[in-house]
């Protein structure tokens, strides 16, 4: 039978926007300050996930809660297990939102709030779609595991745990990217750039502190420098014209100590052009000036190698490859204190053909080893390709120029997904081509019209379990 697909996900939408409305009402930020044995990532995490698989629950479907930090709905039986993989966890809300990021907001018809389009929204789509094939009685021949984690915005813990237990899918797709599919993701991994003692002596000013950063996957939207000493007279009646020329908003508060805060724009590392960091930015501003030897060495080491240079270039770890493009680099926590840490945590997307063990090398041997520790933190994320003539790739640009009349092609990015967990696994919307891309930035939204892309969910979980 001929299937009028948004008409049939256009019905499910006052539903749909509710059962979201609950999700995003939910702080799912990672939070192990606050963890217990039972909510190893802290309460949020769980209560979202919980939240979640009540919603599968009663509409009918069989779940499964594994430890609190992965979840999994099912439907159908077959020989093969198509996967479904979304995520309840969210970013830190961050500076700089005009609503409040947990009471979410309907208003141009886009529904604001922390994780409409990063990946509650997109994963309630997926999941509407998925009640959509079993409620309308279309075939199926292989089992669905639509699975959640809870971690993927930090170390993958849910997901990594739920592999431990449960078998892996055979093929699949996250909703957390963007169309027509992203069937390729650079390796990720980030460096921490560590200060070695420098010897004291005296100076005209003292750094006292530079911080920066929420989270090693955000380009920093706030820096504070905490400064003693006497700033020469020009700086206060200059810096404000320096801040209007580079496009950030500087606070200069004198006294004993003095602090100066730049304010830049936040955004997904994995496109750090796409925001203004506000630590290199403040570093640069001050490098020049006569701090103390650890301060000086800190400012000038920040502001030479990772200022406005996305690439790599200064650090000595630009590369390109013709099928996954370039390497970027963002510098994204920043902690500096006279008698602590002086460190500073890049966040690195690189293509095949180089590797982390490389890069950490390149960026110690840039930065000088006399000066500097480089260590890889936590563990890097290989480079992830599924052949453009993969059944599971050539179904879902299929079904994406099906229903929209636009050209499928394949793409790479930055950025991690779920889709990389299994061989034959990629990422299928819920962004659209040319739509502003607002993950992990202030005011976060997802228009409305986009998350009843269900249709194109439906559609393409009919055509790989028939």
């Amino acid at each position: 039978m001929a299937i009028n697909w948004q008409q049939e996900a256009e019905k499910l939408e006052p539903q749909l926007l509710s059962d979201l409305t609950t999700l995003l009402k939910i702080n799912s930020e990672r939070d192990t300050a606050h963890k217990t044995a039972e909510y190893p990532l802290g309460p949020g995490p769980a209560k979202a996930l919980d939240a979640f698989l009540a919603i599968a629950e009663r509409d009918g479907f069989k779940t499964l809660n594994v430890d609190h930090v992965a979840g999994r709905i099912e439907l159908g039986s077959g020989p093969e297990t198509l996967g479904l993989f979304g995520h309840v966890d969210v970013v830190p809300a961050g500076p700089g939102w005009q609503t409040d990021p947990f009471d979410p907001v309907i208003r141009d018809g886009k529904i604001y709030g922390r994780g409409t389009s990063d990946d509650k929204g997109p994963s309630i789509a997926a999941y509407y779609a998925l009640k959509l094939v079993r409620d309308l009685g279309l075939p199926i021949n292989k089992k669905i595991h639509f699975i959640l984690g809870t971690d993927e915005e930090s170390d993958w813990v849910g997901m990594h745990r739920y592999l431990e237990s449960e078998p892996a899918p055979d093929f699949g797709f996250s909703p957390d990217a963007e169309f027509p599919i992203i069937n390729g993701e650079k390796g990720i991994a980030s460096f921490k750039i560590v200060q070695k003692p420098v010897a004291a002596a005296e100076a005209q000013l003292t750094l006292n502190e530079f911080s920066a950063g929420i989270r090693p996957n955000m380009v920093p939207q706030e820096a504070k420098a905490t400064i003693t000493g006497d700033l020469p007279e020009s700086f206060a009646t200059q810096v404000n014209d320096w801040a209007d020329q580079q496009g950030v908003k500087l606070t200069l508060t004198l006294g004993n100590p003095t602090t100066i805060e730049i304010v830049g724009k936040g955004a997904h590392a994995q496109e750090p052009k796409d925001g203004k960091n506000a630590a290199t930015y403040l570093a640069s501003l001050l490098a020049d000036l006569p701090f103390d030897p650890a301060g000086k060495a800190y400012l000038t080491m920040v502001a030479k190698y990772l200022h406005l240079d996305s690439r790599g270039h200064h650090l000595g770890i630009n590369y390109t490859d013709k099928l996954m493009g370039e390497l970027t680099a963002s510098p994204d926590i920043f902690t500096f204190t006279q008698d602590g840490e002086q460190s500073v945590l890049v966040n690195v997307r690189y293509p095949q053909g180089t590797d982390a063990d490389k890069i950490r090398d390149q960026i110690e041997s840039a930065v000088g080893a006399e000066q500097f520790d480089v260590t890889l933190s936590g563990h890097a994320q290989e480079p992830h390709y599924v052949p453009g003539d993969d059944p599971l790739v050539k179904t879902l640009l299929q079904t994406f120029t099906d229903h929209t009349g636009i050209a499928g092609h394949e793409q790479v990015i930055g950025g991690g997904t779920y889709g990389r967990i299994i061989k034959r696994g990629v990422a299928f919307g819920a962004q659209m081509p040319g739509q502003e891309n607002v993950m992990h930035q202030a005011n976060e939204y997802m228009p409305i019209k986009d998350i009843i892309t269900a249709a194109d969910y439906a559609d393409a979980i009919s055509r790989l379990v028939k």
